[in-house]
């Protein structure tokens, strides 16, 4: 009975093999450089160049220059006096002017009761005066005419008191002036009475 052949397998050579066959080209290489270096032709040296030597001397023509003399530095300037920062004053001082004594100005007041004022005069210092207004009835009766009506001002500049020196001739008319110069204002005392003529006609009152 025959036998089956067995595959045959590659098998790799051994690493030595591999190694001895490497080392063996570089020698081959290194011997065939070796060779090739013994067979170049050899290089002529030049001929020998005759050469002379030239002797210079140097002659000083200018004299060195000596080193430069230390210059003398300036003297400082002495330091400034320092000035103490307070200084007693010899001189006395000043004598203070005497102040000067001023009496009060006072108002003058005139003796007695002062007459009264004119309302041309007073109109100036009013600081409010309402105008009288004519009453309804008095109009529609037609009822005129003229009085003098007085007013006491007080220090505050409020009228105090008013009263009918000279009667209008109605009641009515009377009322509505004293009413009027009553709500008056006048600037803190710079009146002490006025004197107000007042007279009604159909278009109104009027002083």
């Amino acid at each position: 009975m025959a036998t089956t052949p067995k595959p045959l397998l590659y098998r790799p050579p051994p690493a030595w093999q591999w190694w001895a066959a490497f080392g063996g080209a570089v020698a081959i290489h290194l011997t065939a450089v070796a060779l090739a270096q013994k067979h170049e032709a050899p290089v002529e040296a030049p001929p020998d160049i005759p050469t002379a030597v030239v002797e210079a001397t140097l002659q000083a023509t200018e004299e060195p220059t000596p080193p430069p003399e230390d210059i003398p530095l300036p003297e400082p300037p002495p330091p400034p006096e320092i000035q103490p920062e307070f200084v007693e004053e010899t001189t006395p001082p000043p004598k203070k002017p005497t102040a000067q004594k001023f009496a009060p100005i006072k108002a003058p007041q005139a003796a007695g009761r002062p007459g009264p004022m004119s309302i041309s005069s007073a109109k100036a210092l009013a600081t409010y005066a309402p105008r009288p207004q004519y009453p309804y009835e008095a109009r529609s009766r037609h009822v005129t005419g003229s009085g003098v009506c007085v007013v006491e001002v007080a220090p505050s500049g409020s009228v105090s008191s008013a009263s009918m020196a000279q009667s209008i001739g109605n009641p009515i008319l009377d009322n509505a002036a004293v009413s009027a110069f009553r709500q008056w204002r006048f600037k803190p005392g710079s009146v002490s009475k006025v004197k107000i003529p007042i007279t009604f006609t159909m278009t109104g009152a009027s002083y």
